[in-house]
């Protein structure tokens, strides 16, 4: 049933508006503990108590709601920015928590005679025009460097106006030696010129690369036509340069014009929202935003959030909005469309595929920074996909191998905190099974395994897994159960094929998903279990092989042959011992007739 408000809280909730708006939940100390926006006050507030809640959290938030106050806004879009706005302010304890308010960069083209382009974090210069903000710095400041590449504009702060030219107030500095400047000050660059070279680079900042290149282009054949093919040579390079940054952020064909996108991956604790502009099929700018979630947000609602921020920062959306899934919002002037095939979902994928980069980079530093953690999400994750009673610290898993029905040998690898503790690893030969019979080979390893532990009083695993199907995994269970060890132990099996997780007594599988980490540590732990059991048995193979070997030579039977093989560790290493090596182990008549063998073969 769903929590049933209070009177005072019944009245607030018939009195509600029905447009958009802002709500904050206050609790019995008059604390602001959540913020929320809506496009109608009255459903969404009144759905908090009139609906049932599976989160934990978010009805543990109802039950502490003891006042509400709201904000009545005139749009949607002043709602999200507002909501945005008062959770940086407030911090309340049950809201995702946004990333630090901090100013962005952003790229100004001053208002003077003979303007100026720069970097600037305060967007309060009057009659300056602004190109921005960027979120990524990186970005920013490439196509800030590009810009003064092909562009060589002037980065002095003197006040260059026509009249003070002409009257020889200025001298030309270190850039105008060095090529990057053309010397305005000292009227070696007419203003005509200077404000076409500001306007290729206002085409460049408002990422239409082309007409920048249709400009530099005619330039370059006036000078061509005029036999100044050195100067002629310069643009082209600029050209090629131009290119070069095209080909990078070239993301689909300049037909489809100008968009924002948004896309959004996220788990139980994070969600990762990326946005990029496009403007004439090319990304002018992205950013990823990382929200910390508190009370088992949707999707939905972290996008949505995720609005609130980019609205901060950049004051209002293309008129077409790519988005991954359907949104219960409405924005004046702004179409959201969910493309399903084409370029525009090309560009979608472009998107989530950078959501997902962050996600992995944001996890791989949490991992970096706090092993520990890393390793108890791992096992609390397998915890609740394989539905263990314990969180499993200590996990055993074993692997049969043989070679042609002979040597057969087995081998067991433990993982504890998600990690190889090799000290515990541990060789099995085969000793009441003949042939190749995996599951009678397994229920011996295992009973001989746990008798051990058990009596001599050491810890056993909350987890066993066992390499292979249904069959394995009987055998397993049967060795559990005579040692009165089934259920004290949860154990399951793993089927090559297709990954197949088996429980006992259960005939249908388990599928995890392929990126999981608890599948991902198994998969590991069979695999090293397979290595572990191969060196082995290679290695008893080889043994055999060479005391085979060794016992064809004259003089040299089953005994010998032994000591040699435990003196010299190999057949390969008996052969390269010098003749006094051998003497120290077998003495020195059978040493010289023991040579004379392996010369000849």
């Amino acid at each position: 049933m769903p929590e049933s408000p209070n009177l005072h809280i019944k009245l607030i909730l018939k009195s509600l508006p029905a447009g958009p708006g802002v709500y904050k939940f206050l609790d019995a100390d008059k604390e602001i503990i959540y913020i929320g926006k809506a496009r109608n006050l009255k459903k969404r507030v009144s759905s908090y108590f009139h609906k049932e809640h599976s989160s934990a959290k978010l009805k543990l938030l109802v039950r502490k709601i003891n006042n509400i106050n709201v904000i009545h806004v005139n749009s949607e879009f002043d709602a999200l920015l507002l909501e945005n706005n008062l959770i940086k302010e407030y911090k309340p304890r049950y809201n995702v928590l946004l990333k630090d308010d901090k100013t962005y960069p952003w790229i100004c083209i001053t208002s003077e005679d003979f303007p100026t382009i720069f970097s600037t974090r305060s967007a309060n210069i009057k009659n300056a025009e602004y190109f921005g903000p960027y979120p990524s710095v990186r970005m920013m400041r490439a196509l800030l460097e590009l810009i003064r590449n092909i562009y060589p504009l002037r980065t002095c702060k003197l006040n260059l106006t026509e009249k003070s030219i002409a009257a020889g107030k200025f001298k030309s500095c270190l850039q105008y030696q060095i090529g990057k400047c053309l010397a305005p000050c000292e009227g070696k660059q007419s203003r005509k010129k200077y404000m076409e070279m500001i306007e290729g680079s206002r085409f460049l900042l408002k990422g239409n690369i082309r007409k920048s290149m249709q400009g530099l282009k005619s330039e370059m054949l006036e000078y061509s036509k005029d036999l100044e093919f050195e100067k002629a040579q310069k643009i082209k390079d600029k050209l090629d340069s131009l290119e070069k940054y095209q080909s990078k952020s070239m993301v689909s064909n300049a037909r489809i014009g100008n968009m924002d996108v948004f896309s959004i991956v996220s788990d139980e604790q994070y969600a990762f929202v990326n946005f990029l502009r496009i403007n004439e099929g090319s990304v002018i700018q992205g950013h990823t935003l990382e929200l910390k979630k508190k009370i088992d947000e949707t999707d939905e609602e972290m996008l949505l959030l995720a609005f609130g921020e980019f609205l901060n920062i950049n004051k209002k959306f293309a008129s077409e909005v790519l988005i991954p899934f359907k949104i219960d919002a409405k924005l004046e002037e702004v179409k959201f469309i969910v493309p399903l095939r084409g370029d525009k979902k090309q560009i979608l994928d472009l998107s989530f595929r950078n959501a997902k980069q962050e996600q992995m980079d944001q996890k791989k530093r949490r991992d970096l920074i706090d092993p520990e953690r890393h390793s108890k999400r791992i096992m609390e994750t397998m915890q609740k996909e394989l539905r263990l009673k314990s969180l499993p610290t200590h996990i055993e898993c074993f692997d049969n191998s043989n070679f042609q029905g002979t040597d057969a040998v087995a081998a067991c690898v433990v993982f504890r905190d998600a990690r190889p503790a090799k000290r515990d690893y541990r060789h099995f030969n085969i000793k009441t099974v003949v042939g190749s019979d995996d599951f009678a080979s397994m229920k011996e390893v295992l009973t001989r395994r746990y008798k051990r532990l058990v009596e001599e009083k050491q810890e056993l695993p909350q987890l066993v897994i066992v390499d292979g199907g249904k069959g394995q995994l009987s055998s397993a269970v049967e060795a559990l159960k005579e040692l009165n060890l089934y259920g004290k132990i949860a154990v399951i099996g793993i089927a090559k094929k297709l990954e197949e997780i088996y429980f006992p007594g259960d005939s249908l599988p388990l599928y995890i998903d392929k990126r999981s980490e608890s599948l991902k540590l198994i998969q590991r732990m069979r695999d090293e279990a397979h290595r572990f059991g191969i060196t082995h048995h290679r290695s008893k193979r080889d043994k055999k092989i060479s005391k085979s070997e060794l016992e064809n030579a004259p003089g040299i039977g089953r005994t010998l042959s032994g000591k040699l093989l435990k003196e010299f560790g190999s057949f390969e290493k008996v052969k390269k011992a010098s003749k006094d090596d051998l003497a120290g182990v077998i003495g020195e008549r059978k040493s010289e007739s023991l040579m004379k063998w392996i010369n000849n073969h």
